[in-house]
């Protein structure tokens, strides 16, 4: 299908984020939705930062900062995490080491929230088929209804980012992926204390990024335990090379990636 693509590309949150959109859309308008797009990542950024002292995450561990007047935002990723510990049965944990570190969930979370609130009613504009937004591989992505476009997510191979093990459709909904990839074994299993090594990458399709990105975060937790239900759809790739999908959290297959 041949369509216009505006796209729109920054560097914020330690990776890039770009915003795609699909369409006819006025200059004026596509730069003002990426704009305040960018916004609310680097907002994000400013408050969660683990690697910024003046961050709001940075100042409430040194004791400086309590939570109640931080930004309005941590008190939410708070609850977030809170509600996605209960979810998964503590495969997702923000609370290691008696500290509260959420850089597992806010990524995904700014993400959706930025695509959402600038992004999702552009496709309601006469002439733009889709909209989305992907950063550092995770995306929300939204099509208008009256159009046909389909997002086709390439799923990498992690043992070679030259080779593609499998392509989703994507009408309406959010892809994320997690492991070790590309940062090493970083993902702590909340159970032992130690890093997750059983799987190299795990991607959940879902209607919501953030839930999407907390479950493939547990999904490296997990391991290769497939009797644990994953919600949405997805895949995984153990240590091995083998791969595992489902779909509505029903196992479908376990199988060699074929490398």
């Amino acid at each position: 299908m041949n369509a216009a693509r505006h796209v729109a590309v920054r560097e914020v949150m330690g990776t890039v984020a770009s915003v795609h959109v699909i369409g006819s859309i006025p200059d004026a308008a596509f730069t003002a939705a990426a704009e305040a797009v960018f916004d609310v990542l680097h907002r994000a950024d400013r408050v969660f930062s683990t690697y910024d002292e003046r961050s709001d995450i940075r100042r409430i561990a040194r004791g400086e900062l309590a939570v109640a007047d931080a930004d309005p935002w941590v008190a939410e990723v708070a609850d977030g995490c809170r509600q996605a510990e209960a979810a998964t049965g503590g495969l997702f944990n923000a609370h290691l080491d008696g500290r509260f570190d959420p850089t597992g969930y806010v990524k995904g979370w700014a993400t959706e929230l930025a695509a959402r609130e600038h992004l999702a009613d552009l496709v309601r504009m006469p002439g733009v088929m889709a909209a989305g937004l992907d950063v550092g591989g995770d995306m929300q992505l939204f099509t208008a209804d009256r159009s046909d476009w389909m997002w086709n997510v390439g799923i990498v191979d992690p043992a070679d980012r030259t080779r593609v093990l499998a392509t989703v459709p994507v009408r309406e909904g959010a892809v994320a992926t997690s492991g070790s990839a590309e940062r090493g074994a970083h993902i702590i299993d909340p159970r032992t204390g130690r890093p997750a090594t059983g799987i190299v990458s795990a991607t959940v399709i879902a209607p919501s990024l953030t839930q999407a990105d907390v479950w493939a975060t547990a999904a490296v937790v997990a391991g290769p335990d497939t009797s644990i239900r994953l919600p949405g759809t997805g895949m995984t790739v153990d240590s091995t090379g083998n791969v595992h999908r489902w779909l509505a959290g029903v196992g479908l297959e376990v199988a060699p990636s074929g490398r």
